[in-house]
C-alpha cells in the first residue's frame, strides 16, 4: 500500500519509478488521481449533505411547533432529498473506495534510484563472487546422482502427490535435516536471529500484508473451508459436540516470510524494541503457476520444499539498507561454511519481487549445468508491507508510532543446498562426500555410498 498524501504531492516521482519496473505502469498514477478524486468528492458531498440534514431537522419541530405545517412540509422534503444523496453518495464514495485499493493493493513497490534499470534477469548486476567451482570431470545432475544412491525419488513421490515432489530416503533424508539444523543454528546462535515455529496455514489478510495476495493468488495453493475429520475417517468434533470445522480463506504458506513478517501486523513497538530478528525452518507450498516447462526434472522448482527464512523488522530506510547488507551476508555465511562457490546479485528493476526496493539475489554454483543458479533472495521492502499490515513504532516514549521498515531472505532454500551439495562433493563412483560443517549433524558419517 502507499501514502495517498505522497502520490498526491509528487505525482511524478511515483509515475517514474514505476516506469522503471515496467514501460507504461507509471498511468497507474492517472488512475489513482482518478479514482482518489471520485472519492473526495463523494465524501465531500456526503459531508454536506449530512449538514444539511442536521441541521434542517431541528427546524422541523420549531415549525411544527409554530403550527407552519407548510413550512414543516418544505423542510421535510429538504431532508428526504438529503437523505437521498447520503445514500447515493455513500454508494459512490464505496465504489471509488474498492477501486482505488484494487489498483494500490495490486501495484509494486518503488524500486530504490541505486536499483539497475532493465526488464529481466538479463538486467541483473553481478556484486561478487566467492569460491572456486572445482573441475569436475562428467558432473552428474543431482537427481541421477540421488537416484543411483536409492535415496531420491521422484516416481514414487508421482504415485501419491503428482509431479513436482520428491520423496527423499535414508542417508539424503537426514542431509536435508542436517542442512536445516546447521542453518538454524548460524541464524541463531551466531547472527543473532529468534528461531520461531510458524502456522503453515494463514489467512488471507496475511497474505494481503506480505503482498501475495490479490495479485499472485494463482501462485498459492488455497484449502477450502470444512469439516475436519481423523485419521480413521470419524468426523471430529468440539467438547460441545459440533463438528470440527475449518474456516475458509486459509492457504498454505508459499514461504515462512508470511508468517514471520505478520508477527508485527497491528502492532505498535515501543522504543528500544527495534531492530527484529526472526527466523524458522517450515515447508513451503507453491503452485508454480508462472514455470510451466521450468526446471520439470529434479529439486530445483517442486511445489513442496523446504527452507530457512530470515525476516527482520527496522525502524527506517537507513537501517533497512545497513540490515539488507547484514541478512545477506548471515546467508552467504552459510554457503562460505559449506565451501559452496556462489555469486552475489543486485536484481534489477525488472527482476524484483513485487514488494522489494532493493534485492540481492544469491547464485550458487551447480557442475551439472556449468552456470550458478539462484539459492537465496534477501529484500529490502520499506513500508510497503508495514503498511498493509498496520505495523508500527514509536521512535522515542510519546512519539506518534510511525510505520516500520521490513525485511525477508532465505537463510537459505533448504532442497537447491542439498542440491548443490550433491554435485558439487560428487566422488567418481556416485558417493558424495558430507561437508565438514555437517558430520556432526550427520553423526559423524564422512561419506554417502
Amino acid at each position: 500500500m502507499f501514502d495517498l498524501r505522497a502520490i498526491r504531492e509528487n505525482p511524478e516521482a511515483f509515475r517514474k519509478a514505476w516506469n522503471r519496473r515496467k514501460p507504461g505502469l507509471g498511468d497507474a498514477v492517472d488512475a489513482i488521481h482518478n479514482h482518489d478524486a471520485a472519492l473526495r468528492t463523494a465524501l465531500t458531498d456526503k459531508q454536506e449533505a449530512e449538514k444539511l440534514r442536521n441541521e434542517t431537522s431541528k427546524l422541523i419541530g420549531a415549525a411544527k411547533k409554530s403550527g407552519d405545517e407548510a413550512e414543516a412540509a418544505r423542510l421535510m422534503a429538504i431532508v428526504a432529498d438529503a437523505k437521498e444523496t447520503i445514500e447515493a453518495c455513500a454508494e459512490q464514495e464505496a465504489a471509488a473506495r474498492e477501486q482505488l485499493d484494487e489498483l494500490l493493493y495490486g501495484l509494486p513497490n518503488l524500486p530504490l534510484d541505486e536499483v539497475p534499470e532493465g526488464q529481466d534477469e538479463h538486467g541483473n548486476v553481478e556484486q561478487a563472487r566467492w569460491g572456486t567451482p572445482a573441475g569436475i570431470n562428467n558432473p552428474k545432475d543431482h537427481a541421477d546422482l540421488g537416484e543411483a544412491l536409492g535415496m531420491m525419488d521422484f516416481e514414487t513421490a508421482a504415485k501419491m502427490s503428482g509431479a513436482r515432489f520428491v520423496l527423499l530416503k535414508g542417508k539424503l533424508a537426514r542431509l536435508e535435516r542436517a542442512l536445516a539444523a546447521f542453518m538454524l543454528d548460524l541464524q541463531t546462535e551466531e547472527h543473532g536471529y529468534t528461531e520461531c515455529s510458524p502456522p503453515l496455514l494463514v489467512r488471507d489478510n496475511a497474505l494481503v500484508g506480505t503482498g501475495q495476495l490479490p495479485k499472485f493468488e494463482e501462485d498459492l495453493f488455497r484449502v477450502p473451508s470444512g469439516n475436519l475429520l481423523s485419521e480413521d475417517g470419524e468426523l471430529l468434533l468440539t467438547e460441545d459436540g459440533k463438528p470440527l470445522a475449518l474456516e475458509g480463506g486459509h492457504y498454505l504458506i508459499p514461504t515462512a516470510e508470511v508468517p514471520l513478517t505478520n508477527i508485527v501486523r497491528e502492532t505498535i513497538i515501543e522504543p528500544g524494541q527495534l531492530p527484529k530478528r526472526f527466523t524458522a525452518h517450515t515447508p513451503c507450498f507453491r503452485s508454480e503457476a508462472g514455470s510451466a516447462g521450468r526446471d520439470t526434472k529434479g529439486m530445483i522448482r517442486l511445489h513442496q520444499f523446504n527452507k530457512v527464512e530470515l525476516v527482520s523488522i527496522v525502524a527506517n530506510e537507513a537501517e533497512g539498507l545497513t540490515e539488507l547488507e547484514r541478512m545477506t551476508e548471515c546467508a552467504e555465511e552459510v554457503l562460505k561454511r559449506l565451501n559452496l562457490p556462489f555469486r552475489r546479485m543486485l536484481l534489477c528493476t525488472g527482476d524484483m519481487g513485487a514488494g522489494a526496493r532493493k534485492t540481492y539475489d544469491l547464485e550458487v554454483w551447480l557442475p551439472s549445468q556449468n552456470t550458478y543458479r539462484e539459492i537465496s533472495s534477501c529484500s529490502y521492502c520499506g513500508d510497503y508491507q508495514a503498511r498493509r499490515m498496520d505495523a508500527r513504532y514509536r521512535p522515542e516514549a510519546g512519539a506518534k508510532p510511525e510505520f516500520v521498515h521490513t525485511l525477508n531472505g532465505s537463510g537459505l532454500a533448504v532442497g537447491r543446498t542439498l542440491v548443490a551439495v550433491l554435485e558439487n562433493y560428487q566422488n567418481e563412483d556416485g558417493s558424495i562426500t558430507v561437508p565438514e560443517a555437517l558430520r556432526s549433524y550427520m553423526g559423524g558419517l564422512e561419506v554417502i555410498k
